[in-house]
């Protein structure tokens, strides 16, 4: 009888869900709306509903179900304790308990970020190397790190591989919505670019195809630096700039073979790459090789992928 383990990607608007086997092998994908209602409480029952309806649907027996991986939207400890996860309004919960109970098979959970890290190693970019560094770039930056052949960590209280809220700018005013100013996350991300690329146009008189346009988007920004337009060129360098550095920083402490980079800017693909692996060469100074820098291929598909991978491999540990 062929075992089936659940990837579940949670986010604070839409959970995916996908079926695979122990092989790996995607069976089925869905996806369902984040009831957010009584303080989350409702998130993990109707996750065990969604999933035994999809099983009764398809005809396949309860007994195959081996196990689940869960990505969430916040630091996971490695008991799957969640202090707090804002997205979901969850305080003080164990989501890896709650829904093992519910199922009745053994439950995975971490970060999502972590578990993107995970399906990166097992199935994408990462799967050649023995320890990678995932940074998701997004509305902001999240990462994930694999060490030793699939060891995922999560820290002491689930904070591993938090590297957008390490500040990389100080002399920033704005103050990020963990608190702090000048994170990682206020530069590199989406919503970074964006920013800075207006600050930019506000310095100068330059020509460029982003004025006059409020509503540009990170995209926009890169497909101007593209094109040759300097004022978009510029800011693109400053922001990755912090990243590349970041990278830099990161591998002093974390020293993985790989860093990959997912999420939504990394659709600017080899463009980015080459500016922020150019300033990483530039400020990794402690060793005569470099960590490759590569990027995603799983896209949004990582998260389950990742949570299912985190699963099938915790039982054959």
């Amino acid at each position: 009888m062929e075992k089936i383990f659940w990837g579940i990607d949670i986010g604070g608007t839409n959970i995916k869900l996908g079926a695979f086997t122990q092989e790996g092998q995607l069976l089925l994908k869905d996806e369902m709306r984040t009831d957010l209602s009584d303080n989350g409480a409702r998130i993990m029952p109707e996750i065990n509903e969604k999933i035994r309806h999809i099983a009764q649907e398809k005809g396949w027996d309860w007994a195959q179900m081996a196990g689940a991986g869960v990505g969430v939207p916040g630091p996971v400890q490695s008991s799957g304790f969640v202090e707090r996860c804002v997205d979901l309004h969850w305080y003080r919960f164990n989501p890896r308990e709650e829904l093992s109970a519910l199922l009745g098979v053994p439950v995975t959970a971490g970060n999502d970020a972590n578990m993107a890290a995970m399906g990166e190693y097992w199935q994408g970019s990462g799967r050649n190397f023995n320890s990678l560094m995932f940074i998701t770039l997004g509305t902001g930056v999240g990462s994930g790190i694999i060490m030793d052949g699939g060891r995922m960590i999560y820290g002491a209280k689930g904070l591993g591989g938090e590297i957008g809220h390490t500040v990389i700018c100080p002399e920033e005013k704005l103050q990020c919505t963990c608190g702090h100013y000048g994170c990682l996350d206020q530069m590199a991300s989406a919503t970074g670019i964006v920013r800075n690329a207006h600050r930019y146009l506000e310095r100068t008189d330059a020509l460029s195809v982003l004025r006059n346009r409020p509503d540009f988007t990170c995209q926009d920004v890169f497909d101007a630096a593209k094109g040759g337009d300097k004022v978009a060129a510029d800011a693109v360098q400053y922001c990755l700039s912090f990243l590349g550095k970041s990278l830099a920083y990161a591998s002093y402490i974390v020293d993985p073979e790989v860093f990959i980079l997912g999420g939504g800017v990394s659709r600017a693909g080899q463009y980015m790459v080459d500016i922020v692996e150019k300033v990483y060469r530039e400020n990794a100074q402690m060793a005569d090789s470099f960590a490759e820098i590569r990027l995603a291929a799983l896209g949004n598909d990582a998260g389950i992928i990742g949570s299912a991978g985190a699963a099938i491999l915790a039982q054959k540990s």
